[in-house]
């Protein structure tokens, strides 16, 4: 009898906390929701279009946990609740933090070329072999799109440009292969003066291709870099980026 009196001079009675565990609730669909897009195109239970509208969804809905939680919070704050405040305030900050990564996405698609095909050598790219096949079998082209991509990339990455070592062709070609490696690349050819390689997103398993060249200029070796994605007009930075990190890479194995 205590508790029931006790509830019942609550203030707000149970609204406030009903208004708290329905922002949870809305936290966790939505948290399903984007978490689950990726997998389930990967494994082929949904086609891409329908993944990106599960995303979608888990946006919106996590929008709507963090009104809500808002709306617990100046509730459970008016009537004086410390829990229901505190679950609120929580919600709202998981919400922050699980829309940071597709914010920073969505931030990169608005000032990155759409473009997926990028080169340290737009004049001579490297050419896909090995990987010709596949690259057939999927949207994007396996011949280098052109000028007007290079004009594009030349706008966007002016630092996307050829790294020279100096080294034997024979020690150049060991650190580019053992630098593909440390990338966690699945190479399809390794040869002296050529390595290609897929690299597979852990989201949702896209496939983005690469190919290194290793040319001889005087007594240095020239290495040119292609990442080009299989499907999607552009690519977010991703390829300009991997080309980066591909880069470093090579300079951690030579430090």
């Amino acid at each position: 009898m205590s508790a029931l009196r006790h509830q019942r001079h609550l203030r707000g009675g149970r609204w406030p906390a009903r208004i708290a565990w329905l922002s949870v609730l809305l936290l966790l669909v939505a948290a399903l929701l984007l978490a689950g897009a990726g997998p389930a195109y990967r494994l082929d239970l949904l086609p891409l279009g329908s993944a990106f509208g599960m995303l979608r969804r888990g946006v919106q809905i996590s929008a709507a946990a963090a009104i809500v939680g808002f709306l617990a919070l100046i509730a459970a704050t008016f009537c004086r609740r410390l829990r229901p405040a505190l679950i609120g305030g929580l919600v709202m900050a998981a919400t922050a933090a699980m829309l940071a990564v597709p914010w920073l996405h969505w931030q990169r698609a608005q000032t990155a070329p759409p473009i997926h095909d990028i080169t340290t050598d737009t004049e001579n790219p490297p050419a896909f072999e090995a990987l010709a096949e596949a690259r057939e079998a999927a949207p994007n082209a396996v011949e280098y799109p052109g000028e007007a991509f290079a004009r594009q990339q030349r706008e966007a990455y002016p630092d996307i440009e050829p790294l020279v070592l100096e080294l034997p062709l024979g020690l150049a070609r060991e650190v580019a292969e053992a630098a593909v490696l440390d990338m966690g690349w699945e190479i399809a050819h390794n040869s002296l003066t050529s390595i290609e390689a897929t690299d597979t997103t852990t989201w949702f398993g896209f496939k983005d291709d690469v190919v290194i060249r290793l040319s001889e200029a005087d007594e240095n070796v020239r290495i040119d870099v292609r990442s080009a994605s299989r499907m999607g007009r552009g690519d977010v930075g991703a390829n300009a980026a991997r080309i980066r990190d591909y880069f470093e890479a090579i300079e951690r194995r030579l430090d």
